[in-house]
């Protein structure tokens, strides 16, 4: 069936006191992340106590996501527009009718039983059809369109998606032409990042009033692809009645917490990193942590491994202080000197690994511990508020009892849980690293990084890193937001020759380059 609407009158515009300060108007992503139920709050103050009706808010919207359409498409001549029935469904009917005007050839198809639009979407609705718009059942997508619309299930999505709607999303995906999705690509969980069983994959996100956490983390980034934000004209103030759930972190912002040094700087003011690791076979996770603790800037980084391994460790690199360890005792000179100790890297769960992290949790220095070390606490948990976890989902899966499937569920609960069952500061690597510290402070999420860096050693050169970034004097947090943030970040230079086949120690050169400020 075909659905013609009429109306004269569908929206109002009101215009703001000229001294209401307005969110700015940037080409750069906000810091400040948000769960869908806050945002939903911001949308409630924004109309019921800033007088924003919500039909302008929506035709704002609507507006944003062709700007954006014809930025990042300007070729574009043909859209489809696909409405759901809800206010996401709303934002894709004003995006028809302006379209439309702008003298794009436009085609509407709808999900859901439209008799079941009501309010601010039904009245976009009713003036796309005032124009002369049809709308069609989404049976099947035209061969031949320039952009798709995803205008279907907005932020309140919280159970999966099956049916009719599973197969609408699925045809979506099928075709060739590139997508523009409406403030969430539909079936991802706003809040975790989560596929509810299928997702729209995205070329372009546009998200409004406020970015929602999961769109940065677990399979987020993956389904949002490129994600731009309007915050539609709406009052500053109203974004301090809501506390951020959680926010994003970058190399842009984190580096500028660098300062040059001064000239009278000598190694011993940027502190001695100890890397303890290297049981039989693995010597190259050492190596790979301490040249990161070196090209991050400590001023001095030594490795405690195998004795097998001692005298080869430092042959490609000999600004390293390579030590042979064969029991406990003969770490002891060495934590003596250290200003902090990284341990993990090619550990293992040997006799002599067991033996040297014992003794390791007997010092008061800071700890960075990564790899077997994790194993070696899920093992025989252990509280300590000096040290910075590292796992990646598997090691968190571990470390919390549970499975790999239920930390990517929900990547926010499951950092917050090993910050509550460890201590310390804890890092839960994947697409979109997570950080969490003190629960005072929301959880980072880091948008810096690449496909390219599933590959083995990254790891090992984050450890090193924030373990360089500690001897220097950074404080617990900073250290690990930064170093995560430096750590995406010369994961991407490295990557403009391609991500396939990137290498952790195809970091290292960038990692010197980037801790150098520009003078």
């Amino acid at each position: 069936m075909v659905n013609n609407y009429n109306t004269t009158s569908y929206y109002c515009v009101i215009f703001l006191p000229t001294m209401t300060r307005l969110m700015p108007a940037t080409d750069k992503l906000p810091y400040a992340l948000y769960r869908a139920d806050q945002v939903r709050e911001l949308d409630r103050i924004a109309i019921e106590e800033c007088g924003i009706p919500g039909a302008t808010l929506m035709e704002r919207a609507g507006q944003a996501a062709l700007s954006m359409l014809r930025e990042r498409w300007p070729e574009a001549r043909d859209i489809t527009v696909v409405c759901g029935i809800g206010n996401n469904g709303g934002d894709g009917y004003v995006i028809a009718r302006l379209a439309r005007e702008s003298g794009l050839t436009v085609r509407v198809m709808s999900l859901g039983d439209t008799d079941k639009l009501h309010g601010d979407a039904l009245t976009m609705a009713q003036a796309w059809g005032a124009v002369g718009g049809r709308v069609e059942p989404l049976i099947v997508l035209p061969d031949k369109t320039d952009v798709i619309v995803d205008a279907v299930l907005g932020t309140g999505l919280e159970r999966k998606v099956s049916g009719d709607w599973a197969q609408a999303l699925e045809k979506i995906n099928r075709h060739p032409a590139p997508v523009l999705s409406v403030d969430l690509p539909s079936g991802l969980h706003s809040d975790t990042g989560k596929v509810l069983g299928i997702a729209v994959r995205a070329s372009t996100t546009v998200s409004f009033i406020a970015l929602k956490q999961g769109m940065f983390t677990g399979e987020g980034p993956e389904y949002c692809g490129d994600v731009s934000f309007d915050a539609l004209k709406v009052p500053a103030r109203i974004y301090a009645r809501q506390i951020l759930s959680a926010r994003r972190i970058d190399w842009e912002k984190q580096s500028t917490f660098l300062r040059i040094r001064p000239r009278t700087a000598h190694k011993g003011k940027f502190g001695h990193v100890l890397v303890i690791g290297g049981d039989l076979g693995f010597s190259g996770a050492p190596r790979m942590t301490a040249e990161a603790s070196a090209r991050t800037g400590a001023g001095l980084v030594s490795v405690a491994t195998r004795p097998e391994h001692a005298a080869l460790l430092n042959l490609t690199r000999p600004e390293l202080m390579c030590h042979a360890v064969s029991a406990p005792a003969e770490l002891e000179p060495l934590l003596e000197r250290a200003s902090v100790v990284a341990i993990g890297p090619g550990l293992g769960r040997s006799d002599w690994s067991r033996s040297l992290w014992q003794r390791v949790l007997s010092t008061d220095k800071p700890l960075v511990v990564d790899a077997d070390a994790l194993n070696l606490i899920a093992a025989e948990p252990v509280w300590r508020d000096a040290w910075v976890l590292t796992p990646h989902p598997g090691e968190a899966a571990r470390l919390l009892e549970c499975t790999t499937d239920e930390i990517q569920a929900d990547r926010f609960g499951a950092v917050r849980r090993l910050r509550e069952k460890f201590g310390g500061i804890c890092v839960l690597k994947g697409a979109g690293s997570l950080v969490q510290g003190d629960s005072a402070r929301p959880p980072a999420v880091c948008t810096d990084g690449n496909p390219g860096m599933a590959s083995g050693g990254m790891g090992d050169v984050l450890t090193g890193i924030v373990a360089g970034l500690l001897a220097q004097g950074f404080g617990f947090e900073d250290a690990v937001c930064m170093g995560v943030c430096l750590h995406g970040a010369a994961a991407d230079a490295a990557a403009r020759q391609g991500e396939r086949g990137l290498l952790a120690g195809d970091l290292m050169s960038h990692l010197r380059t980037l801790v150098n400020p520009p003078s």
